[in-house]
């Protein structure tokens, strides 16, 4: 059976608050419709025990990978640190299909997501050191985001400061993973009278998004 994480870093609890949310259920019900038998895990930040990259986590790590210390010499806090990290790492990475629903906030996402994606860079877990480089062990798997912008930074003076989107999109590729145009849906602050126009547009490319992502055979 394929499964699809779902991915919403808001603090809003659903999307009866959540413009981003709106768009990321209609996409999930086109690909209900294309994949009927697709299973749906949702992974809500704000709801989840996330850990951050403290000093145990820092030297836990670094204890393991090249100062040859073995697990048993970890201290307990940096035991259990590592292995709930490891642990959604794992959760994260036993799916086909990824749908990640954030807004931008101060130029980029809100800081739980780089949280998230912290836990999920696990050298020889989810990418490994080559000759030639870093290579992403999560080859295969599909991935689109969905991202609500008050402001407009797909044209004119604030391109460059778009960094949300760029960080999410920069880190699945690291990973390995095959990335969808995102969809999005911009202005909605400026133009408060057009958004039902920009949310009517962005369901549309959701819509269409998400037809094409559940047609695509994943293969890990």
């Amino acid at each position: 059976m394929p499964k699809l994480i779902y991915i919403t870093a808001n603090p809003k609890p659903d999307s009866k608050l959540s413009k981003g949310m709106q768009i990321g259920e209609v996409f999930l019900e086109e690909f209900k419709n294309v994949q009927p038998d697709v299973e749906i895990e949702h992974m809500h930040l704000y709801d989840m025990d996330i850990p951050e990259i403290d000093m145990d986590l820092l030297y836990g790590r670094a204890k393991l990978s090249f100062m040859g210390y073995t697990k048993e010499q970890l201290s307990e806090a940096e035991r259990t640190k590592l292995e709930k990290m490891h642990a959604l790492a794992d959760r994260f990475i036993a799916a086909d299909y990824y749908v990640f629903v954030t807004p931008i906030w101060n130029l980029g996402a809100p800081a739980i997501l780089k949280t998230f994606m912290d836990c999920l860079f696990i050298a020889e877990k989810t990418f490994t050191n080559t000759a030639d480089g870093p290579k992403g062990l999560l080859t295969g798997r599909k991935a689109i985001h969905i991202q609500t912008r008050g402001g407009i930074y797909s044209s004119g003076p604030m391109v460059e400061f778009e960094m949300g989107d760029r960080y999410l999109m920069k880190a699945l590729k690291f990973l390995g993973f095959d990335v969808m145009e995102t969809v999005v849906a911009e202005g909605m602050d400026h133009f408060p009278k057009k958004v039902p126009e920009i949310m009517a547009k962005a369901k549309e490319q959701a819509v269409e998004a998400a037809r094409v992502m559940a047609k695509q055979t994943v293969t890990q």
